[in-house]
């Protein structure tokens, strides 16, 4: 790929963390003076040999920052943080890729799938297909408000965009553990699910929405959640027996 590549071009590499190292050392010195150092031969007759490349841009993309290495972290001149998207943003997206799907749908219908999108457009163009496929079998065959909110509905995907096993990982902790505070390996044994997609997926989305505290004893669950679920925090808590009496 490097090789093929021309002057000026551009080279992007999504989930950059998850290069194998050894494509990562090829990296460092392309990067730094474009240039491929190429080991040929096996053994004492080894030869190295530095083939020129031309001038191109790299762009990286990860949600996993932390894990890239340092060097290759170090060898990019820029580096942003990109922010979710804001659902005016998610609407444009949304009609452009209906429009490519052939699709037709109303400016409710966007709204209702931006809104449920958690910011991300990747979410929101499953969404419209899941929507669009509701809207073709069980309706007309456009994507109005009332298709949008009836299909997603049926998805268990609410309002704010919290799906099955978000609303899971939210009622365990409070049914099973008071509204924690609980480590994230027994919630991850209790709803059987892996402890790194809870970390990677979900509790970031539960954490920005407010509904999710991460705590130096574990994970807990906030009041803006039992309001959103129509709970009352447990007072479970305050009633305990004391140990120590003042």
């Amino acid at each position: 790929i490097l090789t093929n590549l021309q002057s000026k071009e551009t080279l992007f590499i999504d989930e950059i963390h998850r290069l194998h190292p050894s494509v990562e050392e090829i990296m460092y010195a392309a990067m730094e003076d474009f240039s491929l150092d190429l080991v040929i031969g096996q053994g004492p007759s080894a030869r190295s040999h530095k083939l020129k490349l031309k001038k191109f841009t790299l762009i990286g993309a990860t949600t996993r920052a932390g894990r890239i290495t340092p060097p290759l972290r170090g060898r990019f001149g820029i580096i942003y943080r990109l922010d979710y998207y804001k659902n005016e943003d998610l609407k444009k997206i949304i009609k452009r890729s209906a429009s490519i799907l052939k699709v037709s749908i109303d400016d409710k219908g966007a709204e209702q799938i931006a809104l449920r999108s958690r910011g991300t457009p990747r979410v929101a163009n499953r969404l419209l297909r899941r929507v669009r496929d509701y809207a073709d079998v069980k309706g007309s065959g456009k994507i109005t408000g009332k298709e949008a909110t009836n299909s997603l509905d049926m998805m268990e995907v609410d309002s704010l965009g919290l799906d099955e096993v978000d609303r899971k990982i939210l009622m365990t902790i409070i049914e099973n553990f008071n509204g924690g505070p609980v480590g994230i390996n027994t919630i991850a044994a209790a709803i059987d699910e892996e402890k790194d997609t809870i970390e990677s997926i979900y509790e970031p989305f539960l954490m920005r929405i407010g509904f999710l505290e991460r705590t130096t004893r574990g994970r807990k669950i906030t009041k803006k959640a039992y309001d959103h679920l129509g709970l009352t925090a447990s007072t479970s808590s305050s009633s305990q027996r004391k140990l120590f009496k003042d």
